[in-house]
This record gives C-alpha cells, structure tokens and sequence, in this order.
C-alpha cells in the first residue's frame, strides 16, 4: 500500500487534501489535533468514495507527541513507508506585534514552522531509501507578502518557503522534491470571521476560493506528473497579489 500524512487533515483545506489524495490511490493517514468527530467523519468520507484512510492524532506543536505518535506508525507498518508529506496545519494569532504576547508567537511558530522540521526531518529519510517522496507544504499568501498583523503567521509561512527552497536542492537527487503551495483567502472555518463582501473587493476574482482549488494544486504537485518541479511555491489566491 502506499502512504500520505495529511496534518491537519480533518476538516477546511486538509479535508479537501485528504479527499483528493485518496483518489490518487493513497492511503491517506489524517492527523488532527482533537476533534474526533471531524477526523472519522473525513475517514468515513473517504472510505465511502472507495479509498483509504487512517487516523493519527498528535498536536504538531509538541515534539514529543510527534516523535511517539510517528514511531508508533512505523512500529505498526515495519514493511510500509510513507511517500506524500502534506505539511498542511496552522494556525492564526493575529494581532499588531507592540500587542502581541509571547505565546502568541511562539504557539504560531511551534504549529505552522516547527512542525515543519520535525515531521519532514522523521520522514524523509525512508523516502531517500526509497528514492522517491513528494513533499508539499501549505504555506500561505502572507508569506510570499507579508500582512499588518501577522508578524507571527507571516514569519512562520516566510519560514517554511525558504526551508522548502532550501531543502529542495538538498534531496533533488534522490527523486524527492518540496513545493509550497501559498492559498490567498479561502473559504475555511480560519477565515469565517473575516468580512468577505470587503475583501473580494481586493481579489481580481471578485471571490473567495474553495478549498478544493488549493486541494488539486496540492495533488497535482504530489503526484508523478510533477517529476521536474521542486522548491517552487505557487500561488492559489485569484490573481491577488502576483
């Protein structure tokens, strides 16, 4: 069988992620943090349209939870590797940096970059072995621009961009490449509080995007076809900043 780990993969874009990977013929592994009912809804989704799919809770943020919870995959499929890494969780504390706490800098930076490190650094040895992985991080508009009240989410997105382009030349040889995808706004329980009839006003598209916009991209740079591409960071935003 072959593997994905989708973090944050149970509901808003990792949802959408997941689905679509599993109809590359994946078994996809959904990490959440703690809401069962959105994760077994995700799996049950997938099972039901004829893939695969399993659980794996841990926190990103916590190295410990995720060397455990990583190993314990591992020790449970001795003959199996992982080959898709979509490094997909984040989350948002905006606020303007003469304000902001620390933990509000450092919640930020342990999800959305930290995670980053850790789970590709566990992973993607096996993939070198194997001389063949794709990894894919979601990264974010406001670390290709930066935005006033995100110091912390823009430095974190900035972050994983240049590891990724950094990383690329590392492992191009072995077959395994690394490409961000940076979503503008998108309709997802992270942007529900934001005025949408305002902001559209600012996108050439004149709307939000959709999760399964950003998912296809994902896919697409996860699968054979994009065999020639690595350390490029495309942007999924309808024409907002380019």
């Amino acid at each position: 069988m072959k593997y994905a780990l989708v973090t944050g993969g149970s509901r808003g874009i990792g949802k959408a992620i997941c689905l679509k990977i599993a109809e590359m013929g994946y078994t996809v592994i959904i990490n959440y943090r703690n809401n069962d009912q959105e994760a077994n809804d995700t799996r049950n989704q997938i099972i039901a349209q004829g893939g695969n799919a399993e659980l794996l809770k841990f926190d990103v943020s916590e190295p410990e939870q995720i060397k455990a919870s990583i190993e314990n995959w591992k020790s449970t499929h001795t003959d199996q590797h992982i080959e898709i890494l979509v490094n997909n969780a984040g989350i948002r504390k905006d606020g303007l940096i003469m304000w902001m706490k620390d933990e509000e800098w450092n919640d930020v930076i342990s999800t959305n970059l930290n995670s980053f490190f850790l789970i590709t650094r566990m992973l993607v040895t096996d993939m070198l072995v194997k001389r063949y992985g794709r990894i894919v991080n979601v990264v974010s508009l406001s670390g290709i621009k930066g935005l006033p009240g995100q110091t912390n989410y823009s430095a974190a997105k900035g972050g994983v961009i240049a590891a990724s382009k950094a990383l690329a030349q590392e492992i191009a040889k072995k077959n395994v490449t690394v490409n961000c995808v940076a979503p503008g706004f998108i309709k997802t329980d992270m942007t529900k509080e934001l005025d949408e009839n305002q902001l559209k006003q600012m996108i050439p598209m004149n709307r939000f995007g959709k999760a399964e916009e950003v998912a296809e991209v994902v896919a697409f740079l996860a699968s054979e076809k994009a065999s020639y591409i690595t350390g490029e960071v495309i942007s999924v935003n309808g024409g907002l900043y380019t």
